[in-house]
């Protein structure tokens, strides 16, 4: 991509990202990391990871997750998936896109399940017996994921967060996630995926303060084979706040961004 195109691309998306919260949330530092800043001394490593009842490893909690803006980079807590290998319709997407002719994101709509992972808020994992929620500070969006042996049913009707269905592996949990409406984008640059759109997501308890996730992006239609990013989350020890996007982005009724419309079907 042309370096102009590039630049242009960067400055539109921060545009859109300005559709945010009602307050600023400022990133938690990484707990059990670096030296106290008052004494110069290493601080005690976290504990063990923290089990349920059931034996099954506790993933409560309210998680700070590194922002992803590009999932084929390294970042800070966060593995990148480095070149993609695009089918020519995938890189004749990737190249011809441009956020100012009306990213979905702007006109308020649901980012999706995986550029809700990606966005620079926590969010809250509610875990039970029989299902995992998660819920996202981002639009106060959420996502049900069953864990009681149901497969996916036959005829799915799309939507913008898909379908998803999850297991226990040992001590990792696996979600499963399909039947996407392909109206959504994989991050903030812009990586396309399809409704052929199929993660596989690990979430795995690596000790009190961390937890290690993982996600394969498996799309025929946009990548010639399946490709992972990996990242570390944090546990917080504070709460969700409210996010309201709605209608209040200035970028676009102020006419920088395109009101954002779904693709004609036929």
């Amino acid at each position: 991509m042309k370096a102009a195109s590039r630049a242009r691309r960067v400055a539109t998306l921060v545009a859109i990202l300005l559709c945010a919260a009602s307050g600023a949330r400022g990133l938690p530092a990484a707990q059990g990391v670096g030296p106290d800043a008052a004494t110069g001394t290493p601080p005690s490593p976290p504990g063990p990871a923290p089990r349920l009842p059931n034996g099954r490893p506790d993933l409560n909690g309210v998680w700070q997750v590194p922002y992803v803006p590009d999932m084929t980079r390294d970042g800070r807590n966060q593995k990148g998936a480095g070149a993609l290998p695009f089918t020519p319709a995938g890189l004749t997407d990737w190249e011809s896109y441009d956020a100012a002719t009306g990213d979905y994101t702007g006109s308020c709509l649901p980012y999706g399940l995986m550029r809700s992972i990606n966005a620079p808020y926590p969010f809250h994992l509610v875990q039970s017996n029989t299902h995992v929620a998660l819920l996202f500070e981002t639009n106060t969006w959420f996502h049900v994921v069953p864990l009681d042996g149901r497969g996916h049913p036959e005829k799915l009707e799309p939507t913008w967060f898909g379908h998803s269905i999850g297991r226990w592996e040992g001590d990792t949990l696996v979600v499963d996630t399909v039947g996407f409406n392909g109206y959504t984008r994989l991050d903030t640059v812009g990586h396309p995926h399809s409704d052929a759109l199929h993660l596989t997501q690990t979430f795995r308890r690596i000790d009190a303060d961390h937890l290690a996730y993982s996600v394969t992006i498996d799309d025929p239609k946009v990548y010639t084979k399946p490709w992972t990013n990996e990242r570390t989350f944090t546990v917080s020890s504070g709460g969700l706040i409210e996010y309201s996007c709605e209608e209040n982005n200035r970028a676009l009724w102020e006419g920088r961004i395109k009101r954002w419309v779904p693709p004609d079907p036929r």
